[in-house]
């Protein structure tokens, strides 16, 4: 008779009812049956976190009216009780402080992106993950879809030849009018720099088209030259941006990023171009990868586990056969699955196929030296995500 494998515990915080995100999550930790929601603190609201916490079917004993209550009390419990990895789901200024408390006490984490609000306390976080025996793991959604391995194998496989061109781009529509004036929670915190951070726009999802062109390209861009922008009246941050971009492998490249562009919806969207050839890949059509050869027909290519000619790590991510679509659930989905294999596995620090603290660090020094172009007249400003001196000393 054989042993049934229990699933992973799971607590949350943030999510609460009104959050788009948190549902996401849940319904992605749920698709696949490797984690099991365990407790929470979904809101500082007490009756919107017991709302919530009726609605996902906790009891009341493991609903905590905060995320310091949570992780002190799932501390105190059996090890076959206590959660085994806590998800944050809140805004970012409260990133690093669930996330630091939660490793310290000895818990995998989970977290939304951007990994923090600062390069500096990003640089902290991950000081505190090497020295423990957790696991992180961020939510750079876009890198569990399955045409996205494929384009990331390609381009390892030589398809292209050497890549000479990365255009990136994530317009949206949603804050074409200042919607935070309204009472919007969503827009409200995302345009407030004491809790978004330094940057609106670029944080929220120029990290996504950051992260995707460094993660399929396998490039790391090393300087950029930026233009920031506020196209509504008294906004604090930016809704707008383009970067142009080069890379320590010899490519150059451009990246836009807006919530300004009215009509748009989640139209991020990227192209490589090589000596030999040329991938592109949209996210609102993402079991589609459009290939282009040299002196060759193009190629299209098409998600679906009867699939010819994909990558096995491909087949891995994808449920269906072709002509079934999967999206963005399943693209978080792939995350957590493998999230959740790397614990039982006893992984420390990243886990496989899972972005983690590298790919935050990375993303902050993005965030950063996107600010300085902006604020400096020099034509090239150097990406580095490296300690500096004086951020080492206020480790110490």
């Amino acid at each position: 008779m054989t042993t049934a494998k229990r699933r992973v515990r799971m607590g949350m915080i943030g999510g609460g009812e009104g959050a788009f995100i948190g549902q996401v999550h849940r319904l992605a930790a749920a698709l696949d049956g490797e984690l099991e929601l365990v407790c929470a603190s979904f809101s500082r609201d007490p009756d919107n976190n017991a709302r919530t916490g009726e609605a996902c079917g906790l009891p009341e004993r493991r609903l905590y009216p905060d995320w310091q209550s949570l992780i002190d009390g799932e501390r105190q419990l059996a090890d076959d009780e206590r959660m085994d990895v806590l998800v944050v789901v809140t805004p970012n200024h409260l990133h690093v402080p669930i996330s630091q408390a939660a490793l310290e006490a000895g818990f995998h984490v989970f977290c939304e992106k951007p990994a923090a609000t600062t390069l500096a306390d990003a640089q902290r976080l991950a000081t505190t993950l090497d020295a423990g025996d957790c696991l992180y793991g961020l939510a750079h959604t876009y890198l569990g879809y399955p045409m996205v391995w494929q384009a990331r194998r390609l381009v390892r496989d030589g398809e292209l030849g050497r890549l000479r061109k990365i255009h990136v781009e994530y317009p949206q529509g949603w804050l074409g009018t200042r919607l935070e004036a309204t009472g919007n929670k969503q827009a409200g915190w995302r345009t407030d720099p004491d809790i978004a951070g330094a940057s609106g726009c670029m944080a929220d999802i120029g990290t996504h088209a950051f992260g995707l062109a460094e993660f399929i390209s396998g490039h790391h861009v090393t300087e950029l030259c930026a233009s920031l922008g506020v196209h509504n009246e008294q906004r604090r941050l930016d809704d707008d941006g383009d970067a142009l971009f080069r890379t320590a492998e010899g490519a150059s490249g451009t990246l836009t990023a807006s919530q300004v562009c009215t009509g748009e919806e989640n139209a991020l969207k990227i192209r490589l171009y090589g000596e030999r050839g040329a991938l592109e890949w949209r996210q609102m059509e993402p079991n589609t990868l459009v290939q282009r050869r040299l002196d060759e027909p193009m190629r299209v290519l098409r998600a679906g586990i009867d699939q010819p000619g994909l990558a096995p790590e491909t087949l891995e991510r994808l449920r269906l056969p072709g002509g079934h679509p999967e999206g963005y659930l399943e693209a978080l989905a792939n995350l957590y699955r493998d999230f959740a294999c790397a614990i039982r596995r006893g992984e420390r620090g990243a886990a496989e196929g899972v972005p983690g603290m590298t790919e935050g660090l990375r993303g902050m020094a993005f965030i950063e030296a996107l600010l300085k172009s902006q604020a400096s007249t020099a034509k090239w400003t150097p990406l580095d995500d490296q300690p500096r001196q004086d951020d080492a000393e206020t480790t110490t």
